[in-house]
């Protein structure tokens, strides 16, 4: 079994990984047919759009799209810092977890719940888990900190899942599902690689691979699957860093990012191409 894992990183991470699945597919690399796409945050946005059915050139273009009537909102280097310290607060990963999420139910996000679940309902191409593929979600259950892996079986709807994993503390909103409110799987991991147990073979396409905590750094998660598993990682290079600015959510950087993530292929495929084939 192959997985494909896509870790957060905003609006550039989107179009960065967007750009660089369509390069990885042109050079005849096709990270779509995994069995399963594990997405947290960004990377739930495009695991639910490459498993759509929508072509990966299409994908791409889409992120090359003028961002006119958009605003761009920021998590802050001070927002950014209280993060940090709220993961180095306990050893109790849980723990954790909910301070971050307690921290930011006292912040005003940049929308209500209804607003960003609109525009992550307006920004997909598919509002149906994916049945030929396995599509799993991540989140955090706001009130405890528990981690929350979604997918077709769970009885949520995607648009919810997809908004949940989206939901970036001090940014945006928690959002309700089910009698409970979640917010982004980026507060367990930036990328959540240890949930592709079953797999052989992994490809990580990871805007973010470090944590503040080593726990859910790529690395560590990749090493504990197991020697026999065939792993590879693609984190930005220099050149995709530069395009992604200082701010991830900047609709402005977002065609920048996609076309950096294209133009790091060359560099990169070789590796994928060994792990995943």
């Amino acid at each position: 079994m192959r997985a494909l894992v896509l870790g957060g990183g905003g609006i550039t991470g989107i179009a960065w990984e967007l750009g660089l699945i369509a390069g990885l597919a042109e050079a005849g690399v096709r990270l779509d047919e995994a069995d399963v796409v594990i997405g947290t945050s960004a990377g739930s946005v495009v695991g639910a759009q490459l498993l759509s059915g929508t072509p990966i050139e299409d994908l791409y273009a889409t992120q090359l799209r003028p961002a006119t009537g958009e605003i761009a909102a920021s998590l802050g280097v001070g927002g950014i810092a209280r993060w940090v310290f709220a993961s180095l607060s306990s050893r109790d990963e849980a723990k954790v977890r909910a301070r971050i999420v307690h921290m930011a139910l006292r912040a005003k996000p940049a929308a209500t719940a209804e607003e960003r679940r609109a525009v992550i309902a307006e920004g997909l191409l598919s509002h149906h888990w994916p049945t030929q593929q396995r599509l799993v979600v991540t989140a955090v259950e706001a009130s405890t900190g528990e981690f929350r892996a979604f997918d077709a079986d769970s009885g949520v709807d995607l648009v919810d899942a997809v908004a949940a994993s989206c939901a970036v503390p001090l940014v945006w909103p928690p959002i309700p599902i089910g009698g409970r409110s979640y917010v982004d799987g980026g507060v367990r991991s930036p990328a959540n690689a240890d949930l592709a147990t079953a797999a052989e073979r992994v490809a990580v396409i990871a805007p973010i691979a470090r944590a503040a905590r080593s726990s859910g750094r790529v690395d560590r998660q990749l090493a504990a699957l197991g020697p026999g598993v065939r792993t590879v990682t693609v984190t930005p290079d220099a050149a995709a860093r530069a395009a992604f600015g200082r701010n991830a959510l900047d609709p402005a950087r977002r065609a920048p990012a996609a076309r950096a993530g294209r133009a790091q292929v060359p560099a990169v495929v070789d590796a994928v191409r060994a792990a995943w084939t």
